[in-house]
């Protein structure tokens, strides 16, 4: 039987726990329908990924013992995304897709073609949780509230190698420390975002040598700075 896994930020995983929050125990008890008996992993996103075993639930209250622990699993680079608003639910997929992979940090970008420019950051932060709850990561990769592009360079260029998408390209990606990774919008970036990067002199990178979906060239981008 699959065993479940829940962040669990606002519990004190000890070796005996009481869940009181409500939508969990809504999602335990009419969702999954969990008994006493069964067995579920908790993580705190910083320290600790533990299995415990129900010992009562209720609607109101679940009482867990704790079994064991497991072996944290966490990203071995630190990856940050920069991708420029998408329409619809391309945005939910990107996150999703970044956090299975190992992203660490998603930064959403407000270009000059975006042509969404409204961000959930509530909705956003949701959607990487259940993905890491999902494939078995220990921590919960940072979302910030969108920036303009010239203000992400400016804010991360001395502290992350950045670099730009690009066809034909020759850079190559750096062995180690921070990567970060500039994505445009669907109708591409403008004349004037060009000249900046030009300016910023930022690295260039040839992820692929057709032309991607903005989505599609994210996750291949983050792919490529992982190898």
């Amino acid at each position: 039987m699959k065993i479940h896994r829940f962040y669990s930020s606002n519990i004190h995983l000890d070796q005996e726990c009481r869940i009181h929050d409500t939508k969990l125990l809504h999602q335990w008890n009419k969702v999954l329908r969990f008994r006493a008996g069964q067995q579920v992993v908790l993580f705190d996103g910083i320290k600790h990924d533990r299995l415990y075993e129900i010992t009562d639930i209720s609607l109101k209250e679940a009482r867990l013992h704790h079994i064991t622990d497991y072996k944290r699993s966490v990203p071995q680079q630190d990856i940050y995304l920069f991708w420029s608003l998408l329409k619809k639910d391309k945005n939910e997929w990107v996150l999703q897709k970044g956090t299975e992979l190992g992203v660490r940090h998603f930064i959403p970008l407000i270009a000059d073609r975006s042509e969404k420019t409204g961000f959930n950051h509530e909705r956003a932060e949701k959607i990487i949780v259940e993905a890491a709850e999902q494939c078995g990561r220990s921590d919960i990769p940072s979302i910030r509230e969108p920036l303009p592009v010239d203000k992400a360079v400016e804010q991360y260029k001395d502290t992350v190698a950045l670099y730009i998408c690009e066809q034909d390209a020759q850079d190559k990606v750096l062995e180690n420390g921070s990567r970060g990774i500039f994505i445009g919008p669907e109708g591409g970036w403008s004349d004037t975002e060009k000249e900046f990067f030009r300016q910023s002199t930022m690295n260039r990178l040839n992820i692929h040598d057709f032309t991607l979906r903005a989505e599609t060239a994210a996750i291949t981008a983050v792919v490529r700075l992982l190898q």
